[in-house]
This record gives structure tokens, C-alpha cells and sequence, in this order.
């Protein structure tokens, strides 16, 4: 499968950078101010040091609806350290002085809703963020975000199908999305075992003929092992609850960023 893209930002570039060399992205999720905020920046530098070639940060949310106890335990440990969405912007702001990876935002819709639609792109544009998830926004209720997002220049706006997503979905997300289609391999929460492979192959091949747009693959997978089976057919593996567990288990310092670095080196070793 080609991948264009008529007018490129990072995760574009980064995806078609890719695939000239036969990888697939490796995608790390991290919530945003677990424990802290000064942690975030440095975990974010060391999961690009480590391979990282997008990295997803999640906004905390007191009401999240697709995520399971990990990453909701997660929010809640930011949310106590007083993170806010404008104050993630600002993180991203000071991270772009020192990294140019492409990072996307993971948010429930009410967090932008307070900022308002258009200054919430053109803040996220300003500061450096290339994407932005909406899990709880249906494709066909996004125009006016997608708009302001057209009007500042990103960020790019990406959506979700599952199993379950009917061939109308799929043709709302196809025409939507501008990054890459995140596919969500089961139907449950973050964190959720992944079970079916053959299954996700073969929807995630259905989805790129149609699209010809890059898929990652997100929910379940945790293992080096996992993230090369999925990289065998999907353009991107994003790994979100085992490596928040892990930074919940063994965040205690530089020793621990260094246990982390590795772990996300073997994913990217497991994409190769």
C-alpha cells in the first residue's frame, strides 16, 4: 500500500518515511501529568530515545469511556498533580525546544468544548501538537472541529473503528481522518488481551484497500512478540496500558526511566 499525502505534517512524514524502509510506527501512549508533568517531559525524550516514532499523550478526564482501570487510574494520579489541557500545551511547548517527534493528543471532547473548538487548534498548532484523538466524538458529529482544525493548520484529526464499525462508519472515518485510522482491535476497554490476530489482519487489510491511508493498531497488545505480529500487516502498533502500568510500577527516578527506555526499545525492536 502507497501512502500520500498532499500537504504533509510530522505524522505524515513520519508514516511515509516508514514505509520506504518496511517498518511500521511504533506508538507509546503516556497520560500527560502521571506523575507530573516535569515526569511527562522526560519520559517523552526517553521514549524517543528508545525508538518511539509517534508518541499519543492522554489528557486527563474525570468520566473516561474507553479506558479500562489502568490508564483510568492514571488520570486520576494526573489530575491530583493539577494537570490541565492548557497546561499540557504549554509542557509541549517547552518539549519543542528539545524533540521534534510527532505527538498527538488523546481527549475527551469536554476538555476542548471548555477551551472552544478554534482556540484549541490554533493553541495546539502554536505549541506542536500534530494529531488529535476524540474517542467519545462519532465521525459525523466532528465538522465543526474538523473545520477549525482546517483553519489552523492542524491538528490533524484522527478517528477510531472497531470490529463492531459498520461500512457507513468506515466510509465517515475513511473520509475524516487525516493522520492515520486508529483501529481498535477488540471490543472493550484499554487494557483488554488481544486474542483474535487473524481476525485484525484481515480488517485492518480490508481498511487500507479502502483508505489508502495508514492503520495502527491500538488495545491489547503488550509484548514485543505482539507488536511484531501486528507489524507484520499494520502501518503503525500502539501500546497504551502496558507501558502506563509500567511507569505506575516502576517510575522512581532516573533507574526507572532507564527500565522504561528499555522496555519500549524491545517493542521497537519486535516492529523491525
Amino acid at each position: 500500500m502507497t501512502i500520500t499525502a498532499k500537504k504533509s505534517n510530522r505524522i505524515q512524514l513520519t508514516f511515509q518515511h516508514l514505509e520506504t524502509q518496511g517498518k511500521a510506527a511504533l506508538i507509546p501512549y503516556i497520560m500527560a501529568g502521571d506523575p507530573s508533568l516535569e515526569v511527562t517531559q522526560s519520559l517523552i525524550l526517553t521514549l524517543e530515545k528508545a525508538g518511539a516514532d509517534i508518541i499519543e499523550l492522554g489528557v486527563p478526564f474525570s468520566d473516561p469511556i474507553a479506558d479500562g482501570p489502568v490508564i483510568q487510574k492514571a488520570a486520576e494520579r494526573a489530575l491530583k498533580s493539577g494537570t490541565t489541557l492548557p497546561a499540557i500545551l504549554k509542557m509541549v511547548k517547552t518539549i519543542r525546544e528539545q524533540s521534534n517527534i510527532p505527538l498527538i493528543l488523546m481527549t475527551y471532547y469536554n476538555s476542548i468544548m471548555a477551551m472552544g473548538e478554534e482556540t484549541f487548534c490554533s493553541q495546539a498548532v502554536q505549541v506542536g501538537i500534530d494529531g488529535v484523538i476524540v474517542p467519545d466524538m462519532p465521525p459525523e458529529e466532528s465538522d465543526t472541529l474538523c473545520q477549525a482544525s482546517s483553519n489552523a493548520g492542524g491538528p490533524l484529526p484522527i478517528f477510531l473503528l472497531a470490529p463492531t464499525s459498520t461500512p457507513s462508519r468506515q466510509l465517515e472515518v475513511i473520509k475524516r481522518t487525516k493522520g492515520f485510522i486508529y483501529y481498535v482491535s477488540i471490543t472493550g476497554i484499554t487494557g483488554a488481551k488481544l486474542m483474535d490476530m487473524t481476525s485484525v489482519k484481515k480488517n485492518v487489510q480490508k481498511i487500507q484497500k479502502s483508505a489508502k491511508k495508514p492503520v495502527a493498531v491500538g488495545f491489547g497488545i503488550s509484548t514485543p512478540q505482539q507488536a511484531h505480529d501486528v507489524s507484520e500487516f499494520a502501518n503503525g502498533v500502539i501500546i497504551g496500558s502496558a507501558l502506563v502500568r509500567y511507569v505506575e510500577q516502576y517510575y522512581s527516578g532516573e533507574k526507572s526511566l532507564k527500565n522504561i527506555g528499555r522496555f519500549v526499545k524491545s517493542l521497537k525492536n519486535g516492529t523491525s
